[in-house]
C-alpha cells in the first residue's frame, strides 16, 4: 500500500472537502482519500504509486489547486 500527501489550496468548507474527495476518489487505483480542511492536507492511499499529475488533475477538476510539494 502506498500513501502520498498533498497540500490543497482554496478549500473553505465541508463542501470543498467533499468535492476534492469525490474527484480524487475516482482516479484509477485510489483506495482511500482523506482531506483535512484545517490544514489543507490531502492523503491518498493506493495499492501502487499513482502519478502525481493524475491527483493534481483531479484536484483541479474539483476547482482547487495543489501547492508545490
Amino acid at each position: 500500500m502506498s500513501a502520498t500527501t498533498y497540500t490543497v489550496k482554496g478549500m473553505t468548507c465541508g463542501h470543498c472537502v467533499s468535492s476534492v474527495k469525490e474527484e480524487v476518489g475516482e482516479v484509477a487505483g485510489v483506495t482511500s482519500v482523506e482531506v483535512d480542511l484545517a490544514t489543507g492536507l490531502l492523503t491518498v492511499q493506493s495499492e501502487q504509486p499513482i502519478e502525481a499529475g493524475q491527483i493534481v488533475a483531479a484536484v483541479e477538476a474539483a476547482g482547487y489547486e495543489v501547492a508545490d510539494r
